[in-house]
């Protein structure tokens, strides 16, 4: 009988295609551990994705990382984007030589003790094709998380291509404990549909989003510094309300972040007194809280006001209905906004606006933009709650029909009673 080419009737342990009790050859299992013992010596692993080419994701990447580093963490930037490697460009690392040593590849230094490693790095021509499949690329990314010396790192920022293929899907399978996902898109509607398709392709495979940045939202005129909606503006954050997940911010378009990415310099360090660099700063908040939330993020930190025992004053929104607290929020005739202050305990402030047209997620974000700290209600849908935390505004619900007035001061003399949340769907 022949012999099938792929078997081995070796019975030796130290043969490579030895299976372990597992069921997996040894050489297998041994990559396996060698890729679990590197990545435990990385507290966060976080991906920066987009379903769409274009919207300035590596530029983003490689942004965060420089922040990230400014505030004194330690960081590593994988760029697995092998078919159009930016990440040597953006740093102006091209031409850098990969070197090995007894533990493994070396990445290349950069600034602020940043650790880079891209396939750009093994290009000896940086206008060679990379014309692989899938198989390819896989083990590519598998050796990269095994056999390169990150060493101790507070995080690693990987940078994906766009898309939700074979790069994304390995990581994911190989890091299933990652943190989660950044995501980043343009306001525009062609871009925003892409990015849904990455919002679900997380899901599908329970990977948290730590929440979406808004890139190229407006565009700063170097000459008087106002700024235009050349792709619209607010497109990322609506939709991030409507899939119900955080919103990081937006990312204006600053001529310079074309001249710091051609130049390979680091926006955000060199230009940090711009509002994109703000911006970027902004934006990293929440992965910076990753260590104090155990790993998880539920709020929006770029939106995220002081805790209330903190605030002088505060701005209470209450859905009305002929003059008494409505039960159902999203249907009031309008909002009474109440400004308060904390210490004195006093109303400083009433106004009523009649609310915006019901539609999904927009509450929230309206409300916010009113300066909304708190909403008092009877009765909210969970996912609403979440929305409305994820844009900064506490919710009280279950308080009994009343004048806004007596529910305010009720609240400010801590007599504010709350029972069943009427409406929890």
């Amino acid at each position: 009988m022949k012999k099938n080419s792929d078997s081995c009737d070796c019975d030796s342990a130290s043969c490579s295609n030895h299976e372990t009790a597992g069921g997996q050859p040894v050489k297998q299992q041994d990559e396996n551990e060698q890729m679990k013992a590197r990545m435990s010596k990385i507290k966060h692993k976080i991906m920066v994705m987009s379903g769409k080419g274009g919207v300035g994701k590596s530029t983003v990447a490689a942004n965060i990382a420089v922040a990230m580093a400014m505030e004194g963490k330690s960081v590593g930037l994988l760029d697995v984007d092998f078919h159009g490697p930016s990440i040597p460009k953006l740093l102006h690392l091209e031409g850098q030589l990969l070197t090995g040593s007894e533990d493994g590849m070396q990445p290349v230094d950069y600034v602020h003790g940043i650790k880079v490693m891209s396939l750009g790095f093994m290009l000896g021509n940086q206008d060679s094709a990379v014309i692989w499949r899938g198989p390819l690329k896989i083990g590519v990314i598998k050796q990269l998380l095994t056999d390169v010396s990150w060493g101790e790192l507070d995080y690693l920022i990987i940078d994906f291509p766009p898309g939700t293929g074979d790069e994304p899907l390995s990581v994911a399978q190989f890091l299933p404990d990652a943190d989660g996902a950044v995501i980043v898109t343009t306001p525009q509607d062609l871009s925003l549909s892409d990015v849904r398709k990455s919002i679900d392709f997380c899901r599908k495979l329970n990977m948290k989003i730590i929440g979406v940045i808004e890139n190229m939202s407006g565009m700063v005129c170097p000459h008087c510094g106002n700024v235009v909606d050349v792709f619209k503006k607010g497109g990322g954050q609506t939709m991030a309300g409507e899939m119900g997940v955080p919103f990081l911010g937006r990312i204006p378009l600053d001529p310079r972040i074309v001249t710091a990415s051609d130049d390979g310099v680091p926006f955000v360090y060199h230009f940090n007194e711009t509002e994109a660099a703000k911006a970027f700063s902004e934006a990293v908040l929440p992965i910076l809280m990753l260590e104090e939330q155990g790993g998880s993020v539920t709020v929006n930190p770029v939106n995220l006001k002081p805790k209330e025992s903190d605030m002088k004053s505060i701005k209470i929104a209450i859905p009305v209905e002929g003059g008494r607290l409505c039960a159902h929020f999203g249907h009031c005739e309008t909002f009474v906004l109440v400004d308060v202050d904390t210490e004195t305990k006093k109303i400083i402030k009433k106004e009523e606006l009649p609310p915006p047209p019901h539609e999904p997620g927009l509450l929230p974000h309206w409300l916010h933009e009113k300066g909304a700290n708190m909403i008092i209600a009877g009765g909210m849908g969970s996912r609403a709650q979440g929305l409305f935390a994820e844009n900064g505004i506490q919710v009280l619900v279950g308080a009994s029909s009343d004048a806004p007035e007596a529910l305010v001061k009720n609240y400010l003399d801590g007599a504010l009673v709350t029972g069943d949340n009427v409406c929890d769907h």
